[in-house]
């Protein structure tokens, strides 16, 4: 379903916000809540990759009226499923645990306007203590060198999408693949927001495995191991 807000015309661009999930019942209401309540032109895509929870039942069920497709194959086939039944002329893949700032439409359509192909959010970790502070300003400190992953709420035009041709189904880095083709393909922007995001999956991991994570396995790929055997490192990490 497509959401017509408050002070936004039919012929404003629409923003198709795209949502791969597998096992979230305990996020899903929360994120279509918040989605439901923003301001702008909008439609919902929930891509499910073989949830055994509720989570496909709350997608169905919420008033946002969302479009619920199933995609097995991992995260990437996920969003490719969404990203190419989405009617947007600006696709944005949402983490279910990620809020977007209020006036996300505005930024994304002035953005797009101005001719970037794509981008992301600035980035606020929703903890209050020192570990998301420290989370916060790598991600920042990243960002200055067009490094970017999926959790800060990435974003791109209708005809960049296509001219990559969506995510390639990697079991690990798809989404840093993505931003950095996206990156070699035309300009780009780091929208301020911030948009805000769970630490859960780095706290759990602690600091340092944290930083390994992030920095071992890129220079990794960056240097050709291939993602399968990245996808069994990364296990073993966590």
């Amino acid at each position: 379903m497509v959401g017509h807000r408050t002070g936004v015309s039919a012929g404003s661009p629409l923003v198709s916000v795209l949502v791969p999930i597998l096992h979230e019942e305990r996020e899903l209401g929360q994120t279509l809540d918040h989605l439901a309540a923003l301001p702008g032109r909008f439609e919902v895509v929930v891509a499910d990759g073989g949830s055994r929870d509720a989570s496909v039942a709350i997608a169905r069920a919420h008033p946002v009226g969302a479009r619920v497709l199933r995609a097995a194959g991992g995260r990437a086939a996920q969003c490719n499923a969404a990203g190419w039944a989405a009617r947007g002329d600006v696709l944005l893949f949402l983490h279910a645990d990620s809020r977007l700032p209020v006036d996300a439409y505005a930024s994304l359509a002035q953005a797009a306007r101005e001719g970037a192909a794509g981008g992301n959010f600035a980035l606020r970790f929703d903890g209050a203590d020192a570990f998301a502070r420290m989370l916060g300003r790598v991600y920042a400190f990243q960002r200055r060198y067009g490094l970017y992953y999926g959790d800060s709420s990435v974003w791109l035009t209708r005809a960049a999408w296509e001219d990559l041709g969506g995510f390639r189904e990697l079991p690990i880095m798809d989404d840093y693949d993505l931003v950095r083709r996206l990156e070699a393909l035309g300009p780009t922007r780091c929208l301020p927001g911030p948009a805000t995001t769970s630490d859960r999956r780095w706290r759990a991991m602690g600091i340092a495995r944290t930083l390994v994570s992030w920095w071992v396995i890129r220079w990794l790929y960056m240097v050709g191991v291939p993602a399968e055997r990245l996808a069994n490192l990364y296990r073993v990490v966590r």
